[in-house]
């Protein structure tokens, strides 16, 4: 699900007619309670009430879900709600329920489901300012519900196409700062988010503070389940091990590191890098810290970090936030603290680095190689997709 102006990780979809990118919820309670109006097919009604909260505004609707902005009149505050309701798999029922379209896709929605909730259970122990807050979740309806604060600001994707060609050095280490620190909480949680990208980072109206959003926690077991890769794999911020899925290519922190690499790859450059499953076999990535234009504009040790963050080989990269922060020339970050109630703090996760024997390295290039020949279509086809720009 992807983030829109002013809303905390709502899913891809389109804004609703006559709403602007930038239309703010109200900041009081309204005078008038109308009657709930139905605002499309299978989605709740402005009006309609959940829990203690009444819906305002659909925000935006996914493949995997919706976002409303709600009303909350105990507490006199507008949130945002997110809705688990896989178009795919389910469909409300005239009394408001959500079911499984059939027996045959039970199953799958009850996993995704499971997932939703404890993407919502996870996100509720941590308080760090750059994590996306979730208030409270419950299962309501045949579905689950998580309330979260109603963010204003742009995404990273927003600001960058705002203003091409002129992000400074300064300010995307700022925005890094944030990030890394965020993720840092998460893989001490040894959870990671594998689909960070410029439209999953939120910059706060005002401070300019990110916020890392859509954990797609759901999203990723559906997809599992039905193999369906292409959906949730974006092109160029994907590492090779989310496309092997091979026992000596495994995710951790450096798979987030390189989607990290690549959303600073975007800022500098414009761009995304050629995708990984295309460098497996053919490799065009021009290092950074080699171009002399931008090297006028960033410091090598920035363009060089990038460099690192972006190896093809897991074990190529920095092996965590902490040390990819470090090639960024940024300043230790202090130890995560994960705020569970009746838990204790969680120290830093030691990331098992990715294995590097040289006696294995041919070995699993000709593995990863083989399982990209068996998907070699979908590699024609990113590399076509990177070729002619089409971003």
């Amino acid at each position: 699900m992807n983030p829109r102006a002013s809303a905390p990780a709502p899913p891809a979809g389109k804004e609703e007619p006559g709403e602007s990118p930038r239309s703010l919820a109200p900041t009081v309670a309204p005078a008038v309670r109308s009657a709930p109006r139905r605002t499309g097919a299978g989605l709740l009604a402005v009006g309609a009430r959940l829990a203690e909260f009444e819906i305002t505004r659909i925000v935006g609707q996914g493949g995997f879900g919706v976002v409303y902005e709600a009303w909350d009149p105990v507490l006199e505050r507008v949130v945002a709600i997110k809705e688990y309701l896989p178009s795919s798999l389910s469909a409300r029922r005239p009394d408001g329920a959500v079911m499984p379209l059939s027996e045959r896709h039970r199953e799958t929605f009850e996993l995704g489901m499971r997932g939703f909730i404890n993407e919502a259970r996870l996100l509720a122990q941590f308080g760090h300012p750059s994590l996306l807050k979730v208030y409270r979740f419950w299962q309501e309806r045949g579905t689950a519900y998580m309330v979260m604060p109603f963010y204003r600001g742009d995404t990273l994707k927003q600001a960058l196409a705002a203003s091409p060609g002129i992000a400074q050095e300064g300010w995307l280490l700022k925005v890094m700062d944030g990030v890394t620190q965020a993720l840092m909480v998460m893989h001490a949680a040894h959870c990671y988010h594998r689909d960070i990208a410029p439209d999953n980072i939120l910059l706060l109206e005002g401070s300019g503070r990110p916020v890392v959003l859509d954990f797609g926690a759901a999203r990723r077991v559906i997809s599992d389940k039905t193999q369906t890769i292409t959906v949730i794999l974006k092109p160029g911020y994907a590492p090779i091990e989310q496309y092997a899925g091979m026992p000596d290519m495994a995710q951790g922190a450096w798979t987030d590191v390189y989607a990290l690499a690549a959303v600073l790859h975007v800022a500098v450059c414009g761009r995304p890098p050629p995708p990984s499953v295309a460098r497996v076999l053919s490799d065009s990535y021009m290092p950074l810290a080699r171009n002399e234009a931008l090297r006028q504009r960033y410091s090598e040790r920035l363009l060089s970090a990038i460099d690192a963050g972006l190896g093809v080989r897991p074990d190529s990269r920095p092996q965590s936030m902490a040390a990819f922060r470090e090639a960024l020339g940024l300043e230790p970050a202090p130890a995560p603290m994960r705020l569970a109630p009746g838990r204790r703090a969680t120290g830093p996760a030691q990331p098992q680095p990715a294995r590097a024997l040289a006696t294995k390295r041919q070995r699993k290039l000709l593995a990863v190689a083989a399982s990209v020949a068996a998907g070699l279509p979908l590699a024609i086809a990113l590399m076509v997709w990177w070729a002619f720009g089409v971003h």
